[in-house]
């Protein structure tokens, strides 16, 4: 409730001279700002009878910068909201194109005052309400980067990678004019966010130990980006591809100080992990990570599946498909339904065959999609006559050679005939 002494002299400034009433607001607010015993009410008050004079924008614009400064100086998170909302609806009843500067402080302040009661969602939206393209200030691609990023940065906290993958995409199209080596940083740790949410742990891993290797950074911030890598590496798909993503990770002189390098190792090495190992693995993943997926196991009992899936094709040339269910420790239709996926995706190399429950390894995944069984079948026939073929070839001229070596005269006259 407005207090009377603001009331009174709201009324008292209504009817003063155009000329003292710009003095006269100064002095309301200052009194506002030492004394009010309900600073929300009393300052909508002021700010809603400003609003409403008839003051002139040369006259306006000066009261409003004095009002965001004390409004900036508020602690009281409740009061910043009550009072930014009601000065912003203002603004927009006014029509902020001359108060545009104003109007984009107290939105940045109102977005704090958001962020500190962990309201990110009412932040995002409040930073994404500010005017970034200008016909009276021009802004630059760092002040509309650092604005985007912040906006990426409250969907991530709100769990909402859609959100900040469309607000990141913004950023990309002006990175390459931003000159603040911190907010590219920022930017190339939201992407990272995004990849790792949208479970893109292939891209995530990269992006994450692209970050990692930052001079910039902080050293102890720069090893939870590695850790962050090693995570993701691990949740990605069994392939060639991710093979590739966990020896550059092994190889880094750092990966022995990252609480899950042992993980990481027996993966780059193909070995098989215990339970006890991914038990221990998944108490410190975030839970998108063990969200569910389609055949309802969780991303990380899928990651762990097909790496042991691989695993095992490093030990055996062939396997029953029962057999491999035991030893993955699923049923044998979901065992034969991962191999074949990994098969057709060229993740594994190989074949199966169905009448007597067999499945066949034949080295590394090319990491090429296969169009069919009947067809690499009939691909791996051919390659084998052409390599007879050019083995035979080789033997004759070999013997060839030894004839024209040993018997040159008999040679030189079979040339002849």
């Amino acid at each position: 409730m407005v207090s009377e002494e603001v009331s009174s002299a709201l009324q008292a400034i209504e009817s003063a001279s155009v000329s003292e009433k710009p003095s006269r607001y100064t002095a309301l607010l200052q009194q506002i700002a030492r004394s009010s015993s309900d600073p929300a009410d009393d300052l909508n008050a002021w700010t809603t009878a400003l609003l409403d004079d008839s003051l002139g924008v040369v006259v306006l614009r000066p009261l409003l910068t004095s009002f965001v400064d004390h409004y900036r100086s508020i602690e009281a998170a409740d009061v910043k909201i009550t009072v930014g909302e009601h000065v912003i609806e203002l603004l927009r009843s006014k029509g902020i194109g001359q108060y545009e500067e104003q109007d984009t402080q107290v939105k940045e302040i109102l977005a704090n005052a958001y962020e500190f009661t962990e309201d990110y969602r009412k932040s995002a939206q409040t930073l994404g309400s500010i005017t970034l393209e200008s016909t009276q200030k021009a802004r630059s691609a760092d002040d509309k980067a650092k604005v985007w990023i912040r906006i990426v940065r409250c969907y991530l906290e709100e769990d909402d990678p859609t959100s900040a993958f469309t607000h990141l995409n913004r950023v990309k199209n002006v990175i390459h004019s931003v000159q603040d080596k911190q907010t590219r940083l920022m930017f190339q740790l939201s992407q990272a966010r995004i990849y790792d949410s949208q479970r893109a742990f292939l891209d995530a891993a990269q992006a994450y130990y692209t970050l990692s290797l930052e001079s910039m950074v902080d050293a102890d911030e720069r090893l939870q980006a590695l850790s962050s890598a090693f995570i993701c590496a691990v949740l990605a798909p069994a392939g060639p591809q991710r093979a590739k993503m966990l020896a550059k990770l092994y190889k880094d002189e750092r990966a022995s100080q990252v609480e899950d390098f042992p993980i990481l190792e027996k993966m780059f090495l193909d070995r098989l992990l215990s339970p006890a190992e991914i038990k221990a693995f998944a108490a410190r993943l975030q839970p998108h990570h063990l969200a569910k997926t389609a055949d309802g196991s969780t991303v990380l009992d899928k990651a762990v599946l097909e790496h042991n899936l691989l695993g095992t094709s490093k030990l055996y040339n062939n396997i029953g498909i029962d057999q491999l269910g035991e030893l993955l420790g699923v049923d044998a239709d979901k065992a034969e339904d991962y191999a074949a996926k990994m098969l057709e995706q060229g993740r594994l190399a190989g074949y199966i065959d169905q009448i007597d429950r067999l499945i066949f390894f034949e080295g590394e995944g090319s990491g090429e999609r296969k169009t069919g069984h009947a067809e690499r079948v009939v691909g791996k026939e051919r390659r084998k006559w052409d390599a007879n073929v050019q083995g035979l070839a080789e033997e004759v001229e070999k013997v060839t050679t030894m004839i024209q070596s040993q018997h040159p005269d008999f040679y030189a006259a079979q040339m002849v005939h």
